[in-house]
């Protein structure tokens, strides 16, 4: 018998044996809800930690002034921001400051993909924070708009609500399937990856730059 033939072979009784016999249980023995309540200053030290770790630039804000400059703080010399529609309007006027180039993306009129190449930023809110991973997730609403507005530009500032950062992935998931149907983007600091040799290369798949702005 030629290998392929045996490996074939192998494959075969392998799917035979998974008909006759159950799977086995998955093992849940993982951490699936923390110590701490969502949002309590333990869970969010440990976010701000993991995303610092990452590289990127932290502000925690507690009321509509504080979250306008860290915005425009974050922002810093780009001249262009692309928003999705469902934003507060003081988040417009944040990312309007200093002569900004604001431009709203909209499903109606969605910018091309040229316009999101020629931005310098996009503004999004967030739909929850995972501590334990430094992870934001955004789920297509109104206030976080399409995809694609996320992964163009080099710089994404997101503002995460206090009240909705967890500490594990478990209690992520379970908010997340209140609404199964949303298309997900989970991001754990800005876009980067390594080659063979370890040489960080920043911007392979989004943005190079994150800002997040951490809202009380």
């Amino acid at each position: 018998m030629d290998a392929r033939t045996a490996i074939l072979a192998r494959l075969v009784d392998a799917l035979d044996r998974s008909q006759r016999e159950p799977a086995p249980p998955v093992p849940r023995d993982y951490i699936q809800v923390g110590e701490n309540a969502p949002g309590s200053a333990p869970v969010v030290d440990a976010m701000v930690e993991s995303l610092e770790d990452y590289g990127a630039r932290v502000r925690q804000e507690k009321n509509k002034a504080g979250i306008g400059d860290a915005i425009d703080d974050l922002l810093g010399e780009a001249r262009s921001v692309v928003v999705p529609e469902g934003l507060p309007a003081y988040f417009f006027e944040a990312a309007a400051r200093n002569g900004r180039d604001v431009r709203v993306d909209t499903p109606e009129k969605p910018l091309t993909k040229a316009e999101l190449d020629a931005t310098d930023a996009v503004l999004t809110a967030s739909r929850l924070g995972i501590a334990i991973s430094g992870t934001i997730v955004l789920d297509g609403e109104p206030d976080q708009g399409r995809r694609a507005i996320t992964l163009v530009p080099d710089k994404h500032i997101i503002v995460v609500e206090r009240k909705s950062i967890v500490t594990t992935v478990p209690e992520a998931v379970a908010v997340l399937n209140e609404h199964p149907t949303r298309p997900l983007t989970w991001i754990a600091g800005p876009s980067a990856t390594s080659d063979i040799e370890l040489v960080r290369i920043n911007g392979v798949h989004g943005p190079r730059n994150l800002g997040v702005v951490i809202a009380h």
